[in-house]
This record gives C-alpha cells, structure tokens and sequence, in this order.
C-alpha cells in the first residue's frame, strides 16, 4: 500500500476541513466547517500552486443560528460557488433542519452577493454541477419511516438558477432524484460522496454501507437505473468523498477506516492507503473525509472528530491537516 505525506498543517482558524474544489486559476480551495469548535466561523481557504494558505472568505451565516457549515463545494460554470451548508451535522437539535445550498459570487476576496438555493434541508453533504443542475447528496431523512426501519437518505437535484427552494425532507419534495437504503445497522449514515464518471453517469456513495450506487440516466433526466456498481467490505468500509481520474478511477475517502479506497472502471476495490489512528501531524489518514486531485497528486481533507467502535480516530487534535498521496 502506498504511504500518504503531509501536504500542510492549516492556520489556527481551522479546526475541521472538509469540503474542495479547484478554482479557474488552478488554486485548491478548502470548506472549513469548523465542527469542532463552534466558536470558529465557517470559512473557505485558498491555497495556491506554492501551498500559500490564506483565508478566501467566512461563509455568509444563517441569522437565526449565527453558523454557517460548510462542507461540499463545487464552482458553477460562471465561477459562483455552490456550497452544502450543513448546519445540522452535529446534531444539536436546535440547528436540525437548518441546512442550506448557498451560492456565493466572490470578488477580490470578498462575498458581494449571497443567493440561497434551498433551505431548510436536514443534512446536506456532498455537491457536483453537470449542465445546468446541481446534484447533493442528504445524509439523513429522518422523517421518512421506511417499513423496513432502515435509514433513508436521497440526492436532490436542482437548477442552477433556483432561489429559495423550501425544503421539507419528505418524499414530497419534487427536487428529490433518487433515494436509498442504509442497510448496515451498525452504522445508519446515508448517501455521502458524490462524483459523476466518463459516460454521464452518477456514482454515488452510500457511506454506511461502503457501497457506491451508479445513477443512470433517461434522455429526460429522469432515473432510468439505480444500482449497486462497487462493494467490498473487505476493502473499502465507508464511502466519503470521492473523485475520479482521467482514467477513470475512483478515489474514495473511507472516513471511518483511516484509509483509501480506489475503485477500477470495472468495479473492482482496492484499499490503496491505510493509517493507524494518529495527530496527522506526519500526514497520516487522519480521518480522511475528502479526496482531490490537484497538480498530480491526491490531497485529502482529514476531518478528525468522530470517534466510535466502528472509527479508527480516537481523539481530535490540532492543528487540522491535509495530506497527500502519489496515484
């Protein structure tokens, strides 16, 4: 297997990262939720081709919880920045169903116009743009009593050009494209990871079961198959944040294992990288819970706060890391 490196200790304002993106002058931009210490704002950070790290901005809060949380990003095709605004991940129950898809326009530095693209959501996590639409995973609908008693969670799709889309996390949402089943009982967390692959298609991660659904497509858009493409428990144990290759090979980030996962254009799953529990300070896994590929290497997010029989992690330390792996 291979041996992550330590790609950058981050500044003492981050204390959980998440959430990246590639912005039109090549710059790697990281989502600070900053779960961990809830007194730290959310923000967004840059950091350029020489690993100069700066604050961008601090996510526009929502006034009624004075938080903002931002976890999955993507750019829009004219450069505003879409972010999953996941306010409830904590569960506190005051900020559940609080969640929000915020589109940000920044110049110089600068948020000059905030739009909410929905509200009201339960757990908004992951994000990708293909054409005019914005897909997002939702972790949780709690809401929903499958018969089964199994967790339900969905990937919703709007438009790019939404405004104020009322959210209720019921199956009565029309934005709602697809739902799933988590049936893994010792872990009842939903769809997470979120990445579309060479032929249009639509993968996405249901992270409690480590299974990763491909999403096939009518001419209308509408679902035409929702299938299992890729599971090995013996390989990959939970599926986070994932990015595919020119190749066509997926990199997945098992948040729960320490490790990463690497699923071939057949399907077959690979663990590539694999750490024991640790600061992270030497850049090891520390609770990787999102991949990118940026000037050739693969850069992962160490979310580092969840800890439970199922999780490697024991503890969370600072400073928060990204580290780094050669594919």
């Amino acid at each position: 297997m291979k041996t992550s490196k330590l790609f950058a200790l981050l500044p003492e304002y981050v204390c959980t990262p998440d959430g990246m993106s590639i912005d039109k002058d090549g710059s790697l931009i990281l989502a600070c939720p900053n779960y961990a210490d809830p007194r730290m704002p959310g923000c967004i950070l840059k950091i350029d081709k020489n690993k100069n790290i700066t604050k961008w901005v601090d996510v526009p809060t929502r006034e009624d919880t004075g938080l903002a949380c931002p976890m999955g990003i993507e750019f829009g095709p004219d450069g505003d920045l879409y972010i999953c605004d996941n306010q409830g991940w904590s569960g506190a129950e005051e900020l559940q169903s609080k969640g929000r898809i915020l589109r940000l326009k920044i110049e110089n530095g600068k948020v000059v116009k905030t739009t909410v693209v929905a509200d009201g959501m339960e757990h908004p996590n992951g994000i990708r743009i293909r054409g005019n639409h914005i897909y997002v995973t939702q972790s949780m609908l709690s809401k929903v009593k499958d018969p089964s008693g199994l967790l339900v969670s969905c990937v919703y799709r709007f438009h790019l050009e939404d405004e104020n889309i009322q959210i209720t996390n019921t199956l009565e949402d029309k934005n709602i494209l697809t739902t799933f089943l988590t049936y893994n009982k010792d872990c009842q967390y939903g769809v997470d990871g979120i990445e579309f692959d060479r032929n249009g298609d639509l993968l996405i991660g249901n992270f409690g079961d480590g299974a990763v659904y491909r999403i096939k497509f009518n001419g209308d858009g509408s679902v035409r198959e929702n299938k299992i493409w890729a599971q090995d428990p013996s390989q990959l144990q939970t599926t986070d944040g994932m990015i595919m290759d020119d190749d066509g090979n997926l990199y997945i980030a098992d948040f729960s294992a320490n490790a990463v996962g690497k699923i071939y254009p057949d399907g077959r799953v690979e663990r590539i990288a694999q750490s024991p529990d640790s600061d992270g300070f030497n850049g090891e896994l520390d609770q990787p819970g999102e991949p990118i590929i940026w000037n050739g290497k693969l850069i992962l997010s160490c979310f580092d706060l969840v800890t439970g029989p199922d999780k490697v992690n024991t503890k969370h330390e600072l400073p928060a890391t990204l580290a780094e792996l050669d594919i």
